[in-house]
């Protein structure tokens, strides 16, 4: 697979986000409707996270309109730039910096053809609402003035004097649109769509993923009424029915018939840390000093160490993947999905059905609960590969709750092992990061054959591929958020990314800051412990990035922090900090979390500081990161995917459980002042830090340190095993 992944940190002053580089015409962006619209386009895709809201805040103060004559058109491979994946707390930053420079240009290119219409002084024009005035003279307006601009110009980089100053819609908490609908149950997700002679489709998931079909006569199957036609390609069943349940039902009754060969290919639950470490891998070193020995340094007073674990997690969407699907001769192949990257997803289809991409369309609508690469690019196979036996028919398939739970990418499992050399001041003198685990993208468009589950199980297959980690430039995989932040002189990090994996892991949410932010914070806060600090004060003593210093300050006040040493461990409830920049070059976000312990971990508060430079809509800042505290506190003490031999199980929420509304904490987020920079995203920061200071906060209560998720009851008890016990 390639590495084509998009640049995570800040451009330069005066250079074109990375967006407006690969989609460099002007009218790629923006179009004048006639009915009084500007058309704005994006690769951006809404999920939930209220990006369309966000770009159109953004659109509206740069061009200087009102904000209802912005439309943002869906997205479609069509006629939308192709910006590769909506992910990685990037949408802001890549599409809304696009679509902010592209917006200054377009004004000023009206500006220029106003002032030569009206024979004015380009300086003396102004706009009101869209409307262009000089000297209080009418000039026109945007859609007046259209047959005298050009927009198909490449984009260039707007002089800084020439920008928008304006700021009536970014900085405020503009109601996301479509908010209404969601509160009414009439918002348009996937799932509800109908069409004109539409058909439903299913395919049979193999029990496991090594298995191959045997034989198996479908004859009596296809005579059954309302059956459109039943397809078999290799270990690929599909039902195309007239009504959702007669495919459902004739799906069941093939299952059950169905003879699979298997074998095992995973080790016990248990094993799972020495199994990962134990694969062959590809090894990446991060940042190695010269001076490193990989010995303990001499003057170091104390050695510590540490083996955690990040259990595979699932994806766990609340709304089951859907697609739709329809090929004819005129138009080709059109696909509706609810994909996070509608022009990868488009690369491997044509890949897998050997299909020219004039031919095949992929457009965006909104599906429910996405973290990441999850089953909607596989459910789109699936209809389009149905599509081609529905007699031009739209073919509709929605997985099945099992299939959603045990299809859709996992997040990748990770074990780390960290340790430090420390001083008799309590000053980490050499510090070492090592993780083993399978790679975090394992996403459509960015290898030589697709990457989508059924093109795995086909009669001609395509290769079943390891998933990979980004470099770190573009935020890391595995390896994401392993550069510790403290001013630590010495530092040894390491990556052995797992080959031949069998479990298909994916990005999910964070990647693999999650785990490596747990990891460090837990270290810090040993440390800091163990020579009798608090944990507060070693982290401002560690710190010398005043943003970084802010935001642990700053959530230190939301949450009452007032370490006392001769409290740790005196009664059931407990506080810890967790804190990181995310990718080391986003976000600043610091978590205190407050648990109690009973019978049960409980987290009763989570108080958050975060700084994500410019803030667009400081609402929808709150609610991405309340989003990610909220599922962080669901992977730290509920989640993780359990296998047998062969492959997962725990197909239900009975099985694998998610944290509860009766079990969602207080969240307190407070923004801190951006420092003047730009944008940095806020859809992932909160993950890692909120499971650092959730793990911290556990063992303020209870005296142990829990290195394996999900710090369940049973962890506890097995941390307190002789050896093991801090």
């Amino acid at each position: 697979m390639n590495n084509a992944f998009a640049p995570a940190h800040e451009v330069g002053a005066g250079q074109l986000p990375v967006s407006l580089k690969n989609n460099p015409y002007v009218d790629g962006w923006l179009s004048l409707a006639r009915d009084g619209c500007i058309d704005a386009y994006t690769g951006k895709v809404e999920l939930g996270q209220g990006i369309v809201t966000a770009l159109a805040q953004i659109v509206a103060d740069e061009l200087l309109v009102d904000i209802a004559s912005v439309r943002m058109v869906p997205a479609s491979t069509q006629y939308s730039p192709d910006e590769s994946i909506t992910s990685g707390s990037l949408s802001v930053q890549h599409s809304g910096l696009s679509l902010r420079a592209v917006c200054a240009q377009t004004r000023n290119l009206f500006v220029q053809a106003a002032a030569r219409k009206f024979n004015v002084v380009p300086s003396t024009v102004t706009v009101l609402n869209g409307e262009f005035v000089s000297g209080g003279r009418a000039c026109g307006s945007y859609w007046q003035l259209a047959g005298e601009v050009d927009l198909h110009v490449r984009a260039e980089m707007p002089d800084a004097m020439l920008a928008s100053t304006r700021r009536d819609y970014v900085g405020t908490n503009y109601r996301p649109f479509g908010l209404e609908q969601k509160t009414q149950g009439t918002y348009p997700f996937i799932h509800d769509l109908a069409m004109e002679r539409m058909v439903h489709g299913r395919v049979l998931r193999p029990p496991s993923p090594y298995a191959v079909l045997g034989d198996l006569d479908l004859a009596d199957w296809r005579s059954i009424p309302g059956i459109v036609g039943i397809v078999r390609n290799g270990s690929l069943i599909g039902v195309i029915a007239e009504q959702e349940y007669i495919a459902e039902r004739v799906l069941r009754q093939i299952a059950r018939a169905a003879v699979w060969a298997e074998r095992d290919s995973l080790p016990s639950q248990r094993e799972l840390s020495a199994w990962l470490r134990s694969r062959e891998s590809e090894t990446t070193v991060i940042e190695r000093k010269p001076e490193h020995s990989g010995a303990v340094a001499t003057y170091a007073e104390k050695w510590f160490s540490g083996d955690f674990l990040k259990p595979f997690i699932k994806h766990a969407s609340i709304g089951p993947s859907c697609a739709y699907a329809q090929v004819t001769a005129s138009t080709g192949l059109r696909v509706w999905s609810h994909s996070q990257g509608i022009h990868n997803l488009k690369t491997d289809l044509c890949a897998a059905f050997r299909m020219e991409p004039s031919r095949v369309e992929v457009q965006h609508v909104p599906g429910s609960g996405c973290y990441g690469h999850n089953g909607a690019d596989d459910v789109a196979y699936d209809a389009a590969w149905l599509s081609l036996h529905a007699d031009n028919r739209p073919v509709r398939v929605q997985w099945s709750r099992s299939d959603e739970l045990n299809w859709s990418p996992l997040g990748s499992a990770m074990s780390v092992r960290i340790e430090a050399d420390v001083d008799e001041n309590a000053k980490v003198v050499e510090w070492r990061h090592t993780v083993w685990g399978p790679g975090h993208s394992l996403r459509p468009g960015r290898a030589a054959t697709p990457t989508l589950l059924g093109s795995w199980y086909a009669e001609d297959a395509f290769p079943a591929l390891s998933s990979i980690n980004a470099p770190q430039s573009s935020g890391g995989g595995a390896d994401r958020n392993i550069v510790p932040l403290y001013d630590f002189p010495h530092c040894a990090l390491i990556c052995h990314r797992a080959l031949d994996i069998s479990l298909r892991s994916s990005a999910l949410r964070a990647l693999g800051a999650f785990g490596n932010v747990f990891a460090i914070e837990s270290m810090v806060d040993d440390i800091a412990l163990a020579y009798g600090r608090d944990p507060l004060q070693y982290r401002l003593d560690n710190l010398s990035d005043p943003r970084a210093i802010a935001v642990l300050v700053k959530a230190a006040g939301l949450a009452g922090w007032n370490f006392d040493p001769e409290r740790i461990n005196d009664d059931d409830t407990g506080m810890g900090i967790g804190f990181a920049r995310y990718k080391t070059g986003g976000a600043y976000c610091a978590v205190i979390a407050k648990v109690n312990v009973t019978h049960e971990i409980r987290v009763e508060s989570l108080f958050i500081a975060v700084d994500v430079g410019e803030v667009i809509n400081p609402e929808g800042v709150i609610q991405q990161i309340e989003g990610g505290a909220i599922q962080a506190t669901s992977w730290t003490l509920y989640e993780q995917a359990r296998f047998d031999a062969k492959g997962l199980v725990d197909g239900d929420w009975e099985t694998y459980p998610i944290i509860r509304f009766s079990q969602v904490p207080d969240v307190i987020v407070e923004i801190l002042p951006g420092a003047g920079r730009p944008p940095v995203g806020a859809g992932e920061p909160s993950l890692g830090p909120t499971a650092a200071a959730i793990g911290n906060a556990v063992r303020a209560a209870l005296g142990v340190r829990v290195r394996n998720l999900p710090i369940s009851p049973d962890e506890v008890v097995r941390a307190m095993e002789p050896g093991l016990a801090q």
